[in-house]
């Protein structure tokens, strides 16, 4: 067809007609192999190693802290009373979690623009850091007021620091990992998180079993923060072998096609009240969903130790104890929960952890009230239970609620907010519970009223197992299963063209 100019620009209206009826009767855009991205083996090897080190590190800081705050209760308060103690170390505890959402808006934004691998090569050093000065730090018989003061000042960049350290590890590994076993790789971070918690209250309880109780508070309890730099700078290595994932790549490659200004790309990573404008539904959602299982999980890890001896009358050895077979079984399990939202989903194994903490939270505390080695291992293994469902599939749920330009942004606050809020508080309030109440039973209901918003949470996200991350292409294990992918793809009911490819819809309007 031929359309020849005129001088009153009626050629150039039927040209510009006929390019768009072209356009319009192309075939929509379609998925071709060259689209999927094919993991990178090894490079997943060194992603996951680089990233579970990092959260094993932050946990065996919360395990040693958790289970020496009796001790450093008396440390560095030694004239209160033994509530007020216990009260102290808990809110020394809590205050690490209020400097969190601060460094998961700085350092999430950080991670959006400069890369994710940078800034959590960052969080570690920072992290590492800080538990080795507190272990370095006088006490009050030295420095009186001022060894508190250092003591919470040292809790706040701890708590800067890990604001970035979770948001990053887990944006880190979904972006790496294939799209049909995102779940089991995700869920690494978590069995690596508790295993550290594991190690440190392995590490206090073997020091309280081979010295005195006047050496303990002497020197000993310092120890296990000392050890934690030689454990930082193996971290450390791991994690600088580490690239950046190829979505963020992409992504930004992408940003800077659109457009020589990146920031005024949609592709471009948005700021702090950008972000929360375009995505206040899933940052509500996934505060909603961290404070219900960190509720729980806070419970069972840092919370236990001081409610079985301060509570329970548990000694501090016992008190310590009884609660490491249960983490050690626990973290060992978390790989198969993730395995399984892989294969029934997400909200399945998610609605298996809400409705569990509901019923279980009650019979767990009465087990443990029980006063028996038997019931209370029992009571904490049925605490165990949601905790296993729930810590499984965050890794890999939340991230899937933003887009890669925004997905360590929005990781930051919603989970870092989430966590100050309610599971750096969850002893502290727990124990208040308890003492206002006079019932060793209040900690139950707490649970219960967290994991109910939790699960209102669960019915209103979005399955995210096996498909494709908001704003990346498909990613498979083998060039074999991009092929099916490819040949697959109008069958395929964990694929939508119309995301993928939002240019189809437009060509359609």
């Amino acid at each position: 067809m031929h359309i020849p100019p005129d001088s009153n620009g009626a050629g150039a209206f039927w040209r510009g007609w006929f390019a768009r009826f072209q356009a319009k009767s192309a075939e929509p855009r379609r998925l071709t192999v060259d689209d999927v991205h094919i993991v990178d083996r090894p490079m997943l090897k060194r992603a996951i190693a680089g990233t579970v080190v990092g959260n094993l590190m932050e946990w065996y800081d919360i395990g040693i802290y958790g289970y020496l705050a009796v001790i450093i209760g008396r440390v560095f308060l030694p004239d209160a009373s033994g509530g007020a103690q216990a009260l102290f170390s808990l809110g020394v505890f809590a205050v690490t979690f209020v400097a969190r959402p601060l460094g998961g808006v700085v350092l999430g934004q950080l991670g959006d623009r400069m890369g994710r691998q940078k800034v959590l090569a960052f969080t570690l050093i920072m992290m590492a850091a800080a538990t080795f000065l507190i272990g370095v730090l006088p006490d009050y018989s030295v420095i009186g007021v001022f060894a508190p003061i250092l003591l919470i000042v040292l809790k706040l960049a701890q708590g800067f620091s890990t604001g970035g350290e979770y948001a990053g590890a887990t944006t880190f590994i979904t972006e790496y990992a294939p799209d049909r076993t995102r779940g089991f790789y995700a869920s690494l971070l978590d069995m690596g998180s508790y295993l550290g918690f594991a190690i440190g209250a392995a590490f206090v309880s073997i020091l309280q079993l081979t010295v005195s109780a006047e050496a303990m508070e002497g020197f000993a309890w310092r120890i296990p923060f000392l050890v934690a730099l030689p454990l930082g700078l193996i971290a450390i290595y791991f994690r600088l072998k580490i690239e950046d994932t190829p979505a963020f790549k992409e992504a930004r490659d992408a940003a800077e096609r659109a457009t020589e200004s990146a920031e005024a790309s949609p592709e471009a990573p948005k700021s702090v009240l950008a972000l929360v404008r375009a995505y206040w539904r899933e940052l509500l959602t996934a505060f909603v969903l961290v404070a219900a299982a960190n509720t729980v999980g806070y419970a069972l890890t840092s919370y236990m130790p001081t409610y079985l001896t301060q509570t329970l009358g548990y000694d501090e050895v016992h008190g310590n104890l009884l609660t490491l077979p249960v983490l050690v079984g626990m973290a060992l399990c978390i790989p198969l929960t993730g395995k399984l939202s892989d294969r029934i989903g997400r909200r399945k194994v998610l609605f298996i952890g809400s409705s569990t903490a509901i019923v279980l939270a009650v019979p767990a505390f009465l087990f443990m009230m029980h006063g028996e080695t038997w019931s209370t291992l029992l009571g904490l293994a049925l605490l165990a239970v949601p905790v296993t469902f729930y810590v499984a599939n965050l890794a890999s749920s939340l991230p899937a609620l933003f887009p890669t330009s925004s997905r360590y942004g929005g990781m930051g606050i919603s989970y870092n907010l989430s966590v100050a809020l309610f599971a750096g508080t969850a002893p502290v309030i727990m124990e208040s519970l308890v003492q206002l109440s006079g019932s060793a039973l209040a900690p139950a209901f707490y649970v219960i009223g967290t994991s109910i918003a939790g699960f209102v949470a669960v019915a209103l996200l979005k399955e995210s197992a096996r498909r494709p991350l908001p704003g990346a292409m498909p990613s498979v294990g083998t060039d074999a299963e991009a092929a099916a992918l490819v040949e697959g793809q109008d069958t395929n009911p964990d694929l939508d063209l119309d995301e993928l490819f939002p240019e189809r819809t437009a060509d359609q309007a």
